[in-house]
């Protein structure tokens, strides 16, 4: 008799348990919910997001939060981390704790719909004037930016008929920004060598003179190996030089903290990129870069 109380004692132990995780499960992911939609009000007050309050953490939002993190000098990371959240104001979501300690990753929706530009964040951005652009004031000091200079156009070949893409492309310094953020968020993907595709054919790659995609391809994949923690901040404002034959020359402070167990390597670099027009779209024909003094 007192072995079967003993054992329904048990179950009704295990039961109880169980019940009390699967609550707190849920608890924890309204919370995680409800400070995901309390960052898409505040990007949205701002003018970095225009889809719902909705909660769910969706490649739009973490292309707002990029957005937000280049240009207040914080990680680029297209999550809600602690210290993009302090920014902003709201809580940090349950996820974004975890993350922390594993090596920064991201899916290739979120940079491929930063590369592209967001029409309507675009348009704000580029038609404002400095004291009236949609800006959120971060709870914390960031970095202090300069005004930018006024948008270099870019004439590209004519379009095909019906192929969608317009004939001329204007590059403003904002869509720019994008574009590098984009770059730089490529490389956190979790598809080692997702970077490439932002390159063409043939590349003055670094100190390698021309060398061709399989050749960058492995440079990227041998990179990561190397470093598989990487962390990287846009650290200052990007210098754009138009160039001859429809290209252009922009250069930007870049910030990194890399990590492979106990191997540590920091600084700060100044990368340059030569970009060609293609359509509507840009792509690298040359990198290189150089410590930052």
């Amino acid at each position: 008799m007192q072995l079967v109380v003993h054992i329904r004692l048990q179950n009704v132990m295990t039961r109880l348990l169980l019940l009390i995780a699967i609550v707190c499960c849920g608890i924890a992911s309204v919370h995680a919910d409800e400070n995901v939609r309390a960052a898409q009000t505040r990007l949205k007050e701002g003018g970095f997001y225009f889809g719902e309050i909705s909660g769910d953490y969706t490649s739009e939002t973490a292309a707002a939060v990029t957005r937000y993190q280049i240009r207040n000098g914080l990680q680029i990371s297209g999550r809600l981390d602690p210290a993009t959240a302090k920014s902003l104001g709201v809580a940090v979501a349950a996820s974004a704790a975890s993350a922390e300690s594993s090596p920064a990753e991201t899916g290739s929706d979120t940079w491929r719909r930063l590369r592209k530009g967001d029409p309507e964040f675009l348009e704000r951005q580029n038609t404002a004037s400095a004291a009236s652009a949609p800006s959120i004031a971060p709870r914390e000091a960031a970095p202090a930016t300069t005004p930018s200079p006024p948008p270099p156009a870019v004439t590209t070949a004519p379009a095909p008929p019906n192929s969608g893409y317009e004939s001329t492309l204007v590059l403003s310094p904002e869509r720019l920004r994008d574009y590098v953020g984009a770059f730089v968020l490529a490389g956190l993907d979790r598809q080692i060598g997702s970077e490439l595709e932002f390159f063409g054919d043939r590349v003055n790659y670094y100190d390698n003179g021309m060398v061709d995609r399989e050749k960058i391809r492995r440079d990227l994949v041998s990179y990561a190996q190397r470093w598989p923690d990487r962390r990287f901040w846009l650290a200052g404002e990007l210098k754009i030089d138009p160039q001859a034959d429809s290209r252009l020359r922009v250069t930007f402070p870049l910030r990194f903290d890399l990590r492979n167990g106990e191997k540590h390597s920091t600084g700060k670099v100044i990368k340059t990129l030569l970009l060609e027009v293609t359509a509507d779209d840009l792509e690298i024909v040359a990198v290189n870069e150089a410590k930052a003094r």
